[in-house]
C-alpha cells in the first residue's frame, strides 16, 4: 500500500513539474522585457538565439493546453513535425542573410550540421514530406548558397511530388490531404516560394505557373472586396470564404508567398506586374492596420484583440522587398521602422522575440496563446540582415534571365 501511495505522490510531482516549469520559465523570462535602447544590442542578441535554437529548436505545441500537460503528450498531441518545420525553415532563412551579410564560418558549419541532420547519404530527405508546411522547409535550404543543390536535388524533387499530389481539379493545391475541398491562406507562404525557385533553379517551368496560379485563384476567391485582406480558406467548389477575414498571421502567409514569388520572377515574366499590383494593394491595406506603436492584431481589424508578433514580423520583411517599388517605397519603409520598434518592446531579454500566436487549431479556431515562435525570430533576422544585392543573385536566376515557357 506504501509503495502505490509512494508511485501515486511522485506522479502527481512528476505532473505538477510538468506543467509548472514551463509556465515559471515564462514568467521569469519575461521580467525587464522590452528594454533595448541600442538596436545594434537587440540585433545582436536576436541572432545569438536563433544560431543556438536552430540545432535545438524550442517544441511549438499543438494545444493551449497549460493543465496536464502530460495527457497531450501521451494522446501524441503535444507536437507535430509539420509545425516545426516552419520553425526551422524561418530561422534557416534569417541565418542565411546574415550569413550572405557576413560570411560567418560558424553560421556556415551550423548550417550545414543542420541540412546534414534533415538529409540522407543520397540526398533525399530523412522524413519525407507529407503536407504542404513542409515546402518552405524545401525553400530554406534553396536559399542556401553554400550548399550544393544539385546533391539534394531528390530531396526537393520529393517536395515537388508531394505538392503536385495535393493539386486539385481546379489547378491549385490542397493544405492538407484530408482538406482537400478547402484553399488555404497558409498554402501559399509554405508552398509558392518553393515553386518559383525550384522551377527557375532545375528548369521546371510548370512549377512557377502553380506558384502563380495558386496567388492569382487566392486573389480572386479569398480576398476581401474592400481591401487586399484574406480570409483563412475558401472551399473550391463554391468559391465562398470561410473562416475569419482578417487573421494577422494568414496576412502574413500571404505576404511571404506573395513578396518571394514577385522578387523571384524576372523583369520578362507575364504575371510580374500583375503580382507587383497585388504587392501594392496589399501594402496600402496592411499599412491601415498597423497600430500606432507598430504593432498588429491577431485579428487585424479588431482593437480588443492581442497583438501577434508574428504579424510583425512577417510584415516587416514584405515591406522590405516592397519597397523596392517606387510607388509605395516610402511608406513601406516607415511601416517597416515602426513595425522593428514595436518587436524590439516585445523582446526579452535573452533575445527571444515574445507574444507570437500559437498554432492555429483549425478554420474559425485560432489560438489564444501569445509565447515565443521561432517562426517570428526567424523572419525578425531575416529582415534585419537583409541586402539588396546589384544583380539580384540571392534567387536562383537573374532578373534579365528569359523566363522558360510551360
Amino acid at each position: 500500500m506504501d509503495a502505490i501511495l509512494l508511485l501515486i505522490v511522485f506522479t502527481v510531482i512528476i505532473i505538477f513539474f510538468i506543467d509548472f516549469i514551463p509556465q515559471f520559465n515564462t514568467w521569469q523570462s519575461r521580467i525587464k522585457i522590452g528594454r533595448f535602447n541600442n538596436r545594434d544590442l537587440w540585433q545582436q542578441k536576436v541572432l545569438t538565439l536563433s544560431r543556438k535554437w536552430l540545432l535545438n529548436t524550442p517544441i511549438i505545441r499543438l494545444t493551449d493546453n497549460h493543465r496536464l500537460i502530460i495527457i497531450d503528450i501521451l494522446k501524441g498531441n503535444y507536437q507535430r513535425s509539420a509545425i516545426q518545420s516552419w520553425q526551422e525553415a524561418a530561422l534557416i532563412l534569417g541565418l542565411t542573410e546574415y550569413y550572405k551579410k557576413t560570411g560567418d564560418a560558424e553560421t556556415q558549419k551550423q548550417t550545414e550540421r543542420f541540412v546534414s541532420k534533415k538529409m540522407t547519404a543520397a540526398g533525399g530527405w530523412k522524413e519525407k514530406p507529407t503536407d504542404s508546411d513542409h515546402a518552405i522547409l524545401a525553400y530554406a535550404f534553396l536559399n542556401v548558397d553554400f550548399i550544393d543543390h544539385v546533391k539534394y536535388r531528390s530531396a526537393f524533387d520529393e517536395t515537388w511530388q508531394m505538392i503536385l499530389s495535393l493539386k486539385g481539379e481546379d489547378g491549385t493545391v490542397a493544405y492538407k490531404n484530408h482538406v482537400r475541398q478547402y484553399r488555404f491562406v497558409d498554402t501559399i507562404g509554405f508552398i509558392c516560394p518553393f515553386l518559383v525557385n525550384y522551377g527557375y533553379k532545375f528548369g521546371i517551368p510548370e512549377a512557377v505557373e502553380l506558384a502563380v496560379k495558386q496567388i492569382t485563384e487566392y486573389q480572386k476567391y479569398g480576398l476581401m472586396t474592400q481591401e487586399n485582406i484574406p480570409c483563412h480558406t475558401y472551399h473550391v467548389e463554391t468559391k465562398i470564404p470561410t473562416g475569419l477575414f482578417g487573421w494577422g498571421r494568414g496576412l502574413g502567409w500571404y505576404v511571404i508567398g506573395l513578396i518571394d514569388t514577385w522578387y523571384a520572377l524576372p523583369e520578362n515574366h507575364p504575371h510580374k506586374k500583375d503580382l507587383e499590383k497585388m504587392v501594392i494593394a496589399t501594402a496600402n491595406s496592411a499599412i491601415k492596420l498597423q497600430q500606432e506603436n507598430g504593432g498588429f492584431h491577431w485579428l487585424l481589424f479588431d482593437k480588443g484583440s492581442r497583438l501577434d508578433s508574428s504579424t510583425a514580423a512577417t510584415l516587416i520583411w514584405f515591406f522590405t522587398l516592397a519597397s523596392e517599388i517606387p510607388e509605395i517605397a516610402e511608406q513601406c519603409l516607415v511601416a517597416r521602422e515602426k513595425a522593428l520598434k514595436y518587436l524590439m518592446t516585445v523582446t526579452r531579454r535573452s533575445g527571444a522575440v515574445d507574444f507570437s500566436q500559437g498554432d492555429t487549431k483549425g478554420i474559425g479556431v485560432y489560438s489564444q496563446n501569445f509565447d515565443i515562435l521561432p517562426f517570428t525570430q526567424g523572419f525578425v533576422l531575416r529582415t534585419l540582415y537583409f541586402q539588396t544585392p546589384p544583380a539580384n543573385p540571392r534567387f536562383v536566376h537573374s532578373k534579365d534571365k528569359p523566363h522558360p515557357q510551360p
